[in-house]
């Protein structure tokens, strides 16, 4: 199926819609057949990818290649329509084993019951530290699977690879600013609690943004706000050719903007802001060259 979604209209969905309340994970009769497995979420897509387990299925696969972009899927994973309203006839024809969600968005355990049991994971957790939470969801998802090994492999690889980019990194001595255009007027912002806070915090760095945030790490803001950001390095995560910052890049609002003045802003392509592992390593690997220019 394919989905057209304009810029605003996608990340209001996701902005506002994702991962919200947690709901009881239902028990297994037994392993589910790992080749028929679907995933309606995009970082349970990673996760199941990191267990070394392919999805049979994932909810908009167009987008998934336009806002996450790897791992990429192959052609012989089937799009079984929107994030948050599936083709429910066509998952019935599928016969999956086991449908793998995020708590609170789309269809709920209840609402697959009658196709498929369900594997349930949050995005945030109490103590606003979604990377460690991931890494225990990964695991708890390696043991469902009968992939503990892969599970467990994967991240080993994952903290070598932060390890491996913390080493890469120039000297920096400012705080970092991520965000990506909603439209020409504002931007998602991303502070505490966020994915890439965590990951900065890892890495050694810091984040310039300490303003409030939702449950997910984000907010959003007219861009009249990236003016009081003195002294910070500006990471503006874009997605394909029509990105507004390309059109605002010549206007007098956007050449105040002090990493615009400065000559510290970077443009970097995408990264799925509410991801995971490989969310993360995507962004570690576009990190140092972006800041040692």
């Amino acid at each position: 199926m394919n989905i057209s979604l304009s810029r605003r209209h996608f990340l209001l969905l996701s902005a506002s819609a994702s991962l919200a309340a947690m709901l009881p994970e239902m028990s297994y009769a037994a392993q589910p057949d790992t080749t028929r497995i679907i995933a309606l979420e995009w970082r349970p897509i990673e996760m199941l990818i990191a267990c070394g387990v392919m999805p049979m299925g994932v909810a908009d696969k167009q987008n998934y290649h336009r806002w996450v972009s790897e791992p990429a899927l192959p052609e012989s994973v089937i799009d079984v329509g929107l994030r948050n309203e599936p083709n429910y006839e066509l998952m019935s024809r599928m016969q999956p084993s086991l449908f793998v969600i995020s708590s609170g968005f789309g269809l709920g355990a209840k609402e697959l019951a009658t196709i498929a049991p369900c594997w349930e994971t949050s995005f945030y957790d109490e103590h606003g530290h979604p990377l460690t939470l991931l890494e225990t969801e990964i695991l708890r998802l390696g043991t469902v699977l009968g992939a503990e090994s892969e599970a467990k492999n994967h991240l080993e690889h994952f903290h070598h690879h932060i390890d491996k980019t913390k080493a890469m990194l120039p000297p920096v001595n400012k705080p970092l600013v991520i965000f990506s255009f909603l439209d020409s007027q504002r931007v998602m912002i991303f502070g505490q609690q966020s994915l890439f806070n965590d990951l900065l915090s890892r890495l050694g760095l810091h984040n310039a943004w300490d303003g409030k945030t939702n449950r997910w790490g984000s907010a959003i803001v007219g861009i009249e706000t990236l003016v009081n950001l003195e002294g910070a390095i500006g990471l503006c995560l874009t997605h394909g050719d029509d990105d507004p910052v390309y059109s605002l890049a010549g206007s007098a609002l956007w050449q105040v903007m002090p990493f615009v003045r400065d000559k510290q802003l970077h443009l970097l392509p995408a990264v799925w802001f509410y991801g995971g592992s490989y969310s993360a390593m995507r962004f570690c690997d576009l990190l140092p060259e972006a800041l040692c220019v």
